[in-house]
């Protein structure tokens, strides 16, 4: 089974080679690059997720694919929550928080309804999937 690493880093490389744009099972989705510090190494960390626009904002869905866990991005950006973000061809700083309660559930039925995939996501886990919301800083 190949390394997630491995996987992430090709869909990184690719992104940033097209304009922010990647082909396989990603065609067509909004794809970002989320930096987080490693919560432990205190590394930089690049994660490829898929997002929506909120109003000014970004929506981020720790899903990890309906896994049973988070996702380490969740960890890292939890412990710090100063981020770097990569949208097309531009770079940002940002500040993300959790979003919580109406906004939380606003945010996750819009993407659920974009984007069949996240319903089958929930329908794999009985935790709550995080939804971060990015702020430009």
């Amino acid at each position: 089974m190949p390394d997630i690493n491995d996987f992430n880093q090709k869909i990184i490389d690719e992104f940033r080679a097209n304009e922010g744009k990647v082909g396989g099972p990603f065609e067509g989705s909004q794809l970002l690059l989320l930096h987080t510090t490693g919560a432990k190494s205190g590394q930089e960390r690049i994660a490829p997720l898929a997002y929506r626009i909120d109003g000014d904002h970004f929506a981020i869905f720790a899903s990890k694919a309906g896994a049973p866990t988070n996702p380490d991005w969740f960890h890292n950006l939890v412990a710090n929550l100063d981020v770097t973000v990569e949208v097309g061809t531009e770079e940002f700083a940002a500040r993300a928080r959790v979003a919580e309660g109406e906004e939380h559930d606003r945010i996750w039925e819009a993407q659920k309804r974009d984007v069949h995939h996240f319903v089958e996501y929930e329908k794999k886990t009985d935790r709550k999937i995080p939804v971060v919301v990015l702020e430009r800083i």
